[in-house]
């Protein structure tokens, strides 16, 4: 499909009136391969197969109200509690990460108010912590384990 830096996984792929179709394993249902679904889908089995993030605590799509209008967060992780502890964001591979980027998912943060933020466009992928104790944001050197979180 589409070259990204990340594991390959065994895709669920149907056509679907001429159009394929990946398995979304957090949604539970196929949906249109775009390039921004190839890397989530992509992300998502990095985080559960490599990096041991439990795929229950794990959703797609997550509809929050920010400023009076209705935004998606890509993925969320959440904890056992069900609080929300990271926020996900992707693009397309030729879409660059750039400072608007941040600025999206800061403004899904402003509502969420998670210590993570990561960010990737299946090539490039950043992670934050942010310590609202000391008001500050460091940049991981790469995505945590789960058991590091």
């Amino acid at each position: 499909m589409f070259q990204i830096n990340l594991p390959p996984f065994d895709t669920n792929i149907q056509m679907r009136q001429g159009k394929p179709r990946i398995f979304d394993v957090l949604r539970r249902r196929f949906v249109a391969v775009t390039p921004e679904e190839w890397v989530r889908q992509h992300f998502i089995h990095y985080l559960i197969d490599h990096k041991g993030y439990p795929q229950a605590l794990l959703a797609n799509e997550i509809s929050l109200t920010l400023n009076g209008m209705w935004r998606r967060c890509d993925s969320v992780l959440y904890t056992a509690d069900m609080q929300p502890r990271m926020i996900m964001e992707y693009k397309a591979p030729s879409v660059a990460i750039t400072q608007e980027v941040f600025n999206q998912i800061c403004a899904y943060n402003a509502v969420l108010r998670v210590p993570y933020l990561t960010v990737s466009n299946g090539l490039t992928h950043y992670c934050c912590h942010i310590d609202y104790d000391t008001n500050t944001t460091t940049f991981l050197p790469d995505i945590p384990e789960y058991s590091q979180l």
